[in-house]
């Protein structure tokens, strides 16, 4: 397995991850049989780098990924967030708080549900409007003092913001929805990581599976499945999104690959900085993705994807209004 740094900290991770979220939360049904098989599966072919957070489930996520990897643990790289409230009573109402005091508290909660003495990458999920991001981080570096956590990480910030937090503490990774139809980082935060020697962590980088071209249909999603509530899988969005991934899976196929390994490929291909966690519950998928891997593809291939998903393409906005507002730009 190939490795990549995040960050100049000291933190190495195989070039692509896994992102264990729509093992428990999100995206259907739960398996965790499967999901548990998988993890395993992901250690066997060389996949290091494991990406949770408290807000799945919320908290279930973190608790199949820490006993799933238990027996691997010095094998393992983990990564968790802290930042996103949930209303136990309606998971879909949302908050965020970065006060130092919770800080510490989601700290100990998800060292507990994870059944590890430490953290290996520790997000803030969401910057919170209420609180500097200096205090924030400053409560942060309290656990890296502490031994709690080994590097920090921030996610959907930015590069303004990310500048104030590396002032007070490295930040080893940046993470943030990057793919084909999401070109929103090369908008100056890719360009502030590099300056400041950050790693940057792309996820979705699969379009929410949409680039993988296996959704067809609206139908195609399950009941519940949180893409039936994103603009981008709404109405004419829908058909318009359905018709930039077909121009994936022609030119995939010219290629002798899948579209998915295709969409891959690209961002693999955005620099040696870019560690992509795409998202899977299946050992096929995983297989699949990891497949990505063996496509490098030449300036004039990436050039050419480039022109199929300029910025701006996808039709739609890549979360619902309310969620938007919890990004930070």
């Amino acid at each position: 397995m190939l490795t990549r740094p995040l960050g100049t900290q000291g933190l190495t991770v195989s070039a692509l991850g896994l992102g264990c979220m729509g093992m428990s939360d999100f995206y259907g049904h739960r398996d965790d049989a499967e999901s548990t098989a998988t993890l395993h599966h992901a250690v066997d072919r060389g996949v290091t780098f494991f990406d949770t957070a408290d807000m799945y489930g919320p908290h279930l996520n973190e608790i199949l990924v820490g006993k799933a990897l238990a027996g691997v643990r010095n094998r393992v790289v983990i990564a968790t967030k802290f930042g996103i409230l949930r209303d136990p009573d309606d998971p879909s109402v949302r908050g965020v708080c970065g006060r130092p005091d919770y800080v510490r508290t989601a700290c100990d909660a998800s060292l507990k549900r994870l059944g590890v003495e430490v953290i290996d990458l520790y997000y803030q999920h969401r910057v919170d409007p209420a609180v500097p991001i200096e205090d924030t981080v400053g409560a942060m570096a309290d656990l890296v003092r502490a031994g709690k956590v080994r590097f920090l990480g921030l996610s959907e910030v930015s590069a303004a913001t990310l500048r104030r937090a590396c002032a007070v503490h490295p930040i080893s990774a940046v993470q943030s929805e990057y793919s084909l139809w999401t070109r929103d980082p090369e908008e100056g935060l890719l360009q502030a990581c590099r300056e400041l020697g950050v790693g940057f962590v792309p996820y979705s980088p699969l379009g929410r599976g949409f680039l993988a071209g296996q959704i067809k249909r609206f139908e195609d999603f399950e009941p519940g499945d949180y893409r039936r509530n994103s603009p981008r899988f709404q109405g004419e969005n829908f058909q318009k999104n359905l018709d930039l991934v077909a121009r994936l899976e022609d030119m995939a196929a010219a290629r002798g690959c899948t579209a998915s390994q295709l969409a891959l490929a690209w961002v693999l291909g955005q620099g040696g900085d870019v560690v992509p966690i795409p998202g899977t519950k299946r050992r096929d998928r995983l297989d699949e993705n990891l497949g990505a891997l063996e496509q490098v593809l030449c300036p004039g291939e990436l050039q050419e994807l480039n022109g199929l998903f300029p910025p701006g393409a996808a039709a739609g906005t890549r979360y619902p209004e309310a969620a938007m507002h919890m990004v930070n730009r």
